[in-house]
């Protein structure tokens, strides 16, 4: 919590002396708008996400059971975790810096450099500095999911908006189905599962007809909303104020 705090300090104070804007920027009030691709976009990131378990249970026999230490404590404080980590993350890739890269160099360029620094930072991951076929698989999809993120963020500047698409997606990810029988998570896998041979097109099916769905509905679904303008600084405001009165 003192982490999420901290963020929106630093952010505050970004804003505040590089752009005299607060964090109103951001776009954290629910409005009725803003409330209703939230919703659309946090169910299709999650039901996508489901998908890619679903065709593991189906070409690789995969057999997932409730957990049986599951407790309500377990599944709220693990569902908090969540949230922080995805905020986190939103925070510092699409949050402020965002804003003030859009001011300073552009949307397009903007979104480019946000989702540059979100791959980075999942080289972080534990098992993936350092092993560089990992780096490269992680570096390309996260590249792509913080391209649709960031673009969230540039068409609606509502931080919402790519928070419900990366929460709905890590959360059936991190907690509902996990690559392990270890750990707190709704499900586990019953047993390894069994040795099985599939085609190469069952494959790359199950590894990347996910990934590519979530990438596609979501920015179908953003195109959808109504490109907001670029909020302008102060600054930028009594120059065209007073142009206009020459």
């Amino acid at each position: 919590m003192l982490q999420l705090i901290g963020l929106l300090a630093v952010s505050w104070l970004l804003l505040r002396f590089l752009e005299k804007k607060d964090l109103a920027v951001l776009g954290l009030t629910p409005t009725l708008q803003r409330s209703k691709y939230f919703l659309w976009l946090l169910i299709t990131s999650a039901v996508v996400s489901v998908s890619a378990y679903l065709l593991r249970m189906y070409f690789v026999k995969e057999v997932y059971v409730l957990a049986p230490s599951l407790t309500l404590k377990s599944v709220l404080q693990e569902s908090w975790y969540q949230v922080r980590t995805v905020l986190t993350e939103e925070l510092l890739c699409r949050g402020a810096l965002l804003y003030i890269l859009i001011r300073r160099i552009g949307r397009r360029n903007a979104v480019v450099v946000s989702s540059v620094l979100f791959a980075l930072l999942h080289w972080m991951n534990a098992g993936v500095f350092g092993n560089l076929i990992q780096m490269i698989v992680v570096f390309s999809f996260t590249f792509m999911m913080g391209l649709l993120l960031a673009y969230a963020y540039a068409r609606t500047f509502s931080i919402l908006l790519p928070f419900a698409i990366h929460f709905g997606w890590n959360y059936v990810q991190n907690f509902v189905f996990p690559d392990s029988a270890s750990g707190q998570h709704l499900f586990m896998l019953a047993a390894p599962p069994p040795e099985v041979t599939i085609s190469y097109l069952a494959f790359y099916t199950m590894l990347l007809a996910p990934k590519l769905l979530v990438l596609v509905l979501n920015y179908l679904i953003v195109r959808q909303h109504p490109e907001m303008k670029t909020p302008q600084s102060k600054q930028n405001i009594f120059v065209q104020f007073n142009r206009q009165q020459t």
